[in-house]
């Protein structure tokens, strides 16, 4: 049955730029220090205190921009947004307001069924990270006390607005993988949810279908990961459809996803704010050569779409497994890399996407942190097709690999995987076996083809799986054509 309400989107993501230091002073930029150990007064607001900018920040938000597409701004200024909170020692956040660095950019993919989409980039904008609040208790709803801890306040940021082009949670999901991988693939943020790196505030609002009045917008915040925000997403659209059809008014406000229970959760009414922007005073108006733009931008890497095409076209591969293999850069990579060592594109591929990424899963470790190398797996891969060993001996063996980092050879040997290819040695077993099973050579060779497949078992049980099957079956088939 089709909904009479629209589904409307956007999103405002922010990422954290990887830099060693901060925005507009030296502190370092490094995960997971004690807390206020990262602080000065330039940081921390202190009267008096000087900011400056920090160049590499600005290149990486501009070379940001160029990979979304963006226009960069050949004049862009910070600006003082004004409100209170406690992570916020300044009582305002350096920002940009009317005149960011980059502008008008897009997203742009192929959805599961080939069709284009494009979302719109409306700008992408500098400021400074805040503090971190650190609740007692389940959340921030319900903590009983908070402290702070003021190692984040200006670490650079880079804000992503979007225009309200995404239509379902799906797509919204299928945006932010796609930008993650953009900005993976630059190098401006390694895009880690886990380590507050990448964030995402979305807005949704249902209107009638025709209609080109936006509804009542609600905002939800707390998303941690593409999954969350999805979930979210489909909570609050169902929410907001039922409120609907019932006759009754979404009201305009902030809600917060609460993962355990899967659902959003009043925070507070939506107000009209004033942050009250007024030009940074200590900080100049920046003027960006376009010579320098172009230069950053002329030495951007492969981004992902060129790498996708390229993977279909230089390797054959069909576009799904180019698509799965360029979401994320390491595992692209390492793909490339492993061919080098065992040129079977399509095998490989299909290890990766299978195996390799099944182990990701259930040893919840990223295949950047396991001890796996591109030229182990591909040595693995020639020990396959070289009949050294077999495919079930190999999925045990890749493990081993995955967590301890052995090379297959000595695991193979280890455990005693090396497989039986010598001729005279597979014949031996075979003439035993047809010796020891002349029922089933007979019922062979009155049209039963059954009979093949127990005669084949019967080897590979004498040799305790170690027979290459491919040539074990070779000669068999030619001794059995003997009787």
């Amino acid at each position: 049955m089709m909904s009479k309400f629209e589904t409307i989107i956007g999103l405002e993501i922010h990422v954290e730029l990887k830099t060693d230091t901060k925005l507009f002073c030296g502190c370092a930029t490094t995960f997971g220090q004690e807390a206020n150990t990262q602080c000065c007064p330039v940081c921390l607001g202190l009267p008096g205190a000087i900011p400056v900018l920090n160049r590499k920040a600005l290149a990486y938000a501009i070379m940001a921009g160029r990979a979304l597409n963006c226009n960069i701004q050949q004049v862009a200024k910070f600006d003082r947004k004004g409100y209170f909170y406690p992570d916020l020692p300044k009582a305002y956040q350096t920002s940009q307001d009317d005149l960011p660095i980059a502008v008008n950019g897009y997203v742009e993919w192929e959805d599961e069924e080939g069709n284009p989409v494009r979302v719109r980039i409306r700008q992408a904008h500098l400021e400074e990270e805040t503090g971190k609040s650190l609740h007692e208790g389940d959340n921030i709803l319900s903590a009983r006390s908070t402290q702070l801890d003021f190692n984040r306040c200006g670490i650079p940021l880079l804000e992503i607005v979007t225009e309200p082009d995404l239509r379902t949670p799906a797509q919204a999901r299928e945006f932010l993988e796609n930008l993650k991988s953009i900005l993976e693939y630059t190098g401006v943020s390694d895009c880690k949810m886990e380590e507050g790196s990448l964030r995402c505030d979305a807005n949704i609002s249902l209107r009638p279908v025709g209609s080109s009045k936006f509804g009542a917008k609600v905002e939800i915040k707390n998303m941690n990961s593409f999954r969350s925000v999805q979930r979210a997403l489909e909570y609050e659209e169902l929410r907001q459809r039922e409120l609907l059809e019932a006759g009754e008014e979404v009201p305009e406000e902030t809600r917060h996803w609460d993962e355990g229970k899967g659902q959003t959760l009043f925070m507070r009414k939506k107000e009209v704010v004033d942050y009250r922007f007024i030009p940074e005073v200590d900080l100049p108006v920046i003027s960006v050569d376009p010579a320098w733009v172009e230069m950053l931008g002329n030495n951007l890497p492969e981004l992902p779409q060129v790498r996708r095409q390229r993977f279909v076209t230089q390797y054959g591969l069909p576009k799904y497994d180019a698509g799965v293999l360029t979401s994320d850069k390491y595992l692209a990579d390492f793909f490339e890399e492993t061919v080098k060592v065992f040129p079977e594109a399509k095998q490989v591929a299909n290890w990766l996407m299978g195996e390799v990424l099944r182990l990701v899963r259930e040893e919840n470790t990223p295949l950047a942190q396991s001890a796996l190398t591109p030229q182990g797996l591909g040595s693995l891969l020639k020990m396959l097709a070289d009949g050294k060993i077999n495919g079930p001996q190999a999925k045990e063996i890749l493990p081993e690999m995955f967590t301890a980092g052995d090379c297959p050879e000595a695991i193979a040997k280890k455990r005693g995987f090396e497989q039986i290819s010598d001729d005279a040695a597979l014949l031996e077993v075979i003439h035993q076996v047809l010796a020891e099973q002349q029922d089933a050579v007979e019922s062979f060779k009155s049209g039963k083809d059954r009979a093949f497949g127990f005669l084949m078992g019967q080897v590979m049980a004498k040799t305790k799986g170690k027979a290459d099957p491919r040539r074990a079956k070779e000669l068999l088939t030619e001794e059995l054509n003997k009787q």
